[in-house]
């Protein structure tokens, strides 16, 4: 007999089982509607939280260790994708200078995502922090930040261009398009933070369509000379900021930030029903921010057959820190709304990822 063929008979199917399943690239469906896996063409929907991975910026301030965990306990809950927001400054030195270790950090991330089986939506260009930014880069006119931002993006796409654990490039967080020199490149604060970013300060004059169409364009071009593979959105505000219609069509898919208010569903459903034209959307964050879970539970449960992905927010504490912090009484407000969101993600993933 031969033992070697019959050892290997019995283990490989043993470790077929464990095996986490080789991670495909995602696709727009056919006929635009909603998304597949490259090789399998199987549904695919994006469900999952924002993550502050901040090994990014300093692998000081969370350890690998921890966002190993984190990751597991996010494939537990259903979650298999996480959106990133890689700091403008971390990664560009200068200009034409992306800064080598953060792209390290960034392709570590990716192989860790993929053995999890969690794919990122890769979020760029962010300059929340007020004491985290480049003076050098808010310095430069307007189309030589630009320039800036295709060479961060060129250096990002040339890094992830060959992982399959990429779901998407995100151009931007909330982008508005201009204001003037005394205005400033950010707006939108939230305590220590700045969401908001103009993409222009010199170009007044010239229709904000045209100054956004562009600016999608120059980016969009940038991530193609290194990865055609991978699909590109941008993070959009209802109401206000970029137009869908107007860089739509640079875009692969529409990403809308949606966060309802406390008994107006029905308004959250229509100001994301005014971001249908014809490409799946993605609501990239939503969160009982402003409204009760009942609430978030509605809108999310309503929005399913026009959106086709979710992503909410993911706490600084594990669950099961925040379940510990409210048996001791110790729970602060802001902590509560987080665990009341991640007890709703797990309680209606299994919903939010069937067929509607």
């Amino acid at each position: 007999m031969n033992y070697r063929l019959l050892l290997v008979g019995i283990w490989l199917p043993l470790l077929a089982g464990c095996a986490v399943p080789r991670m495909q690239i995602v696709r727009v469906g056919p006929e635009n509607k909603g998304f597949i896996l490259s090789r399998s063409g199987a549904r695919f929907v994006p469900w999952g939280h924002n993550y502050a991975a901040q090994c990014l910026e300093d692998p000081a301030l969370r350890s690998w260790e921890k966002i190993e965990h984190d990751l597991t306990d996010l494939k537990d809950s259903s979650a298999n994708v996480i959106r990133i927001h890689l700091q403008f400054a971390q990664f560009m030195d200068g200009p034409g200078r992306p800064n080598a270790r953060a792209l390290q950090r960034l392709t570590r991330l990716l192989d860790l995502a993929g053995k999890k089986g969690i794919y990122l939506d890769i979020t760029g260009l962010a300059c929340y922090r007020k004491n985290q930014r480049a003076a050098w880069y808010d310095a430069l006119p307007d189309k030589d930040r630009w320039a800036a931002q295709a060479q961060f993006w060129e250096a990002v796409a040339q890094t992830c261009a060959g992982s399959p654990a990429v779901f998407c490039y995100d151009l931007m967080n909330e982008p508005i398009v201009f204001g003037q020199r005394k205005d400033g490149w950010y707006t939108g604060q939230m305590g220590e933070y700045e969401f908001l970013q103009r993409l222009s300060l010199d170009q007044t004059n010239r229709p904000p369509n045209e100054i956004s169409r562009e600016w999608t364009h120059t980016l969009v071009a940038a991530i193609h000379k290194r990865d055609k593979k991978h699909l590109i959105t941008i993070g959009l505000l209802p109401a206000w900021g970029l137009s869908p219609k107007v860089v739509g069509p640079e875009l692969d898919f529409i990403a809308v930030h949606i966060y309802p208010n406390a008994g107006k569903v029905d308004e959250a459903i229509s100001n994301l029903k005014q971001f249908d034209m014809g490409k799946p959307i993605v609501i990239e964050e939503t969160f009982p921010l402003s409204c009760g879970v009942e609430d978030e539970r509605a809108f999310l449960l309503k929005s399913r057959g026009i959106a086709s992905g979710w992503i909410g927010q993911y706490p600084d504490e594990s669950p099961a820190e925040l379940h510990a912090l409210k048996r001791s009484g110790k729970i602060t407000p802001g902590q509560a709304a987080y665990l009341g969101w991640v007890e709703l993600f797990r309680d209606v993933g299994p919903q939010m990822l069937s067929a509607p």
